[in-house]
């Protein structure tokens, strides 16, 4: 699984990166993680509110960070 968090590199941003990793771990998911900061690669995805989270090329989350178990949710669902 591909997940991007994308964001300036502000506290939020970080904490999203965080709570993907632990949900990840939690739900047992073969992730690859990375954190985007650059604003063009952002603005891409048609984000214009960070923190965002892409996983396998979708949107799943922006402006906000969700709680792990709404995280694990997240990375589950088809």
């Amino acid at each position: 699984m591909e997940i991007k968090v994308l964001g300036s590199g502000c506290a939020k941003c970080n904490q999203l990166e965080e709570a993907t990793k632990l949900a990840a771990a939690k739900a047992g998911i073969d992730a690859h993680i990375e954190h985007i900061t650059d604003m063009a690669q952002i603005m891409g995805f048609g984000v214009m509110t960070t923190p965002a989270l892409v996983v396998d090329g979708e949107v799943r989350v922006a402006g906000r960070v969700p709680s792990v178990e709404d995280l694990v949710a997240l990375l589950t669902r088809d």
